[in-house]
């Protein structure tokens, strides 16, 4: 489990990338590489 503020990083991450209308995380990995 990821705690603190990592978890804070990938949670604005991933608000960002449903924002943004991707919701699968499939997608949102391939962004990321």
């Amino acid at each position: 489990m990821i705690t603190g503020d990592l978890k804070s990083q990938v949670d604005k991450i991933w608000n960002s990338f449903w924002t943004g209308g991707v919701a699968n995380p499939l997608t949102v990995n391939e962004q990321l590489t």
